[in-house]
């Protein structure tokens, strides 16, 4: 990629953010219309979840394969691609005629979603060279995170209220559009030096597992043990081929080389934690709001914005102290106030409190807005830029699969909780487990926060970056002798 000015790199990282906040809103937005959806389309909480999940397990398993192929054939061409298939997926969820064609819809979706923003993180790594301005600019990109939560719910609470749930996928078409024509004008193309083949084995092996372990969780409380141990069976052959096959390539699809970095693989984790806390903060809060509170879609909005209006406001200031100080600070406090927020509901019950539930809010959108930036830095910095792509998919994939796995986990628990009794009667006492799992959350991201930024992490992802490099050269080395 030609050297651009600061004001070309501004304008591209804009187009970059342009495709986040579609896909953010969407996700924001349609956490808001599930109670309105629910009832129209006569939904189980299974049902709800998988109007989450299909998108997100879609675009778990999709992810690394766009990287790769976006630094093969060329990232703007992938981007683009994207971009059309996403704002085409909106367009067919609005007429979705039942829940079925919904989820099938949400699944195409996340095929374009897959395109975007490991490709735009590739597209932001490449564009801004400098470490201290990438980091200013992966915060950015961090605080659209926070616009659409502050945004999605308002947003989504007047389309619900005013036009009906299938509106909110309407608003995805005129960014969709104006991204479009924007990256089509003033992006320039890049591509790694050399091209990646295709895993299709891995692939496989990735759509397997991710598949396999979500249907198992989210069908577990209302589906006898004998018909989910297949699942769990396959999801544990489908990782031990992942362990088994993808070593032996010369260009797998997961390259797990990568995970002798320690920041590297606290890092993954540090995300699939982070967003599974987020899946499951944000299900566990719209049907408490609106089932049982009895709040509508607007006012279940209003009452996200003590977590949205932090994130927006933390995002940016982490990504200038992961610049200038490093990711261990702003780790450390993400895993403070996200364990803080989660004890509160678990053992205060939180929500059954307006002042309690405002600080629980507040303090889970500190944590959030401050664990983005160190996440997404730390898992392309010391990487080869050759294959920033494929480092910028596995950060994207970690938080893709957390929030597929928190909306599982913690849907399957509220729904043994809940079992054949209402919202209203059962959610308080049915939730607390799920409150539970995301103090485990934050904890995790404290933990790993704190042992995987120091100075003995930092060295192994000098040698492992080291390591790349060289066999990135003997690899080279042989295919132009081949040749």
């Amino acid at each position: 990629m030609p050297e651009l000015s600061h004001r070309r790199r501004m304008l591209v990282l804009a187009i970059c953010c342009m495709s986040l906040l579609i896909v953010s809103l969407d996700n924001t937005v349609l956490n808001v219309a599930l109670p309105s959806m629910q009832q129209d389309l006569h939904a189980s909480t299974s049902g709800l979840q998988w109007t989450i999940d299909a998108y997100t397990l879609v675009l778990a398993s999709l992810l690394m394969l766009a990287g790769s192929t976006a630094d093969r054939i060329g990232r703007k061409r992938v981007f683009m691609a994207g971009l059309v298939v996403f704002t085409l997926g909106s367009v067919l969820c609005s007429l979705a005629p039942n829940l079925e064609a919904l989820v099938a819809f949400r699944m195409v979706q996340a095929v374009g979603g897959s395109m975007l923003n490991p490709v735009a993180m590739s597209i932001i790594t490449n564009t801004f060279t400098d470490p201290r301005e990438r980091a200013r600019a992966i915060g950015a990109w961090g605080a659209v995170v926070g616009i659409s939560m502050a945004a999605g719910p308002l947003v989504g609470g007047l389309l619900v209220e005013s036009v009906g749930w299938r509106s909110i996928f309407w608003i995805n078409l005129p960014v969709g559009l104006a991204a479009l024509l924007l990256t089509l004008r003033f992006v320039p193309e890049s591509r790694a030096p050399r091209a990646r083949r295709p895993d299709p084995v891995g692939q496989v092996l990735v759509i397997a597992l991710f598949g396999s372990l979500t249907y198992a969780i989210i069908e577990a409380p209302s589906t006898a043990f004998a018909s989910i141990a297949p699942l769990a069976f396959l999801a544990l052959a489908a990782l031990g081929g992942l362990l088994w096959y993808e070593p032996r390539r010369a260009e797998p699809l997961i390259d797990l080389r990568f995970f002798r970095s320690a920041p590297f693989s606290g890092a993954t984790v540090i995300a699939i934690s982070a967003f599974a806390a987020l899946g499951g903060f944000l299900f566990l809060s719209t049907l408490y709001l609106q089932n049982v509170r009895g709040l509508t879609a607007l006012e279940a909005g209003l009452w996200m914005l003590p977590m949205a209006v932090p994130t927006f406001l933390c995002a940016p200031l982490s990504g200038r102290l992961v610049g200038t100080r490093g990711p261990r600070l702003s780790l450390l406090i993400a895993g403070l106030a996200m364990t803080a927020s989660g004890v509160l509901f678990a053992a205060f019950e939180a929500e059954t409190s307006n002042v309690t539930l405002f600080l629980g809010y507040a303090l889970f959108g500190v944590g959030f807005g401050f664990v983005n930036a160190p996440i997404t830095n730390t898992a392309v910095s010391g990487m080869p830029r050759a294959q920033a792509g494929v480092a910028a998919a596995v950060a994207s994939t970690s938080r893709q699969l957390g929030q597929t796995l928190g909306v599982a986990v913690v849907g399957a628990v509220l729904a043994a909780g809940v079992g054949s009794s209402s919202y209203r009667e059962m959610f308080t006492s049915a939730a607390r487990p799920g409150w539970w799992i995301l103090v485990a959350c934050g904890v995790a991201v404290l933990a790993l926060g704190a042992l995987t930024s120091g100075r003995w992490a930092r060295r192994t992802a000098e040698r492992t970056a080291e390591r790349l490099e060289s066999a990135d050269v003997r690899d080279a080395v042989v295919t132009a002798d081949r040749s």
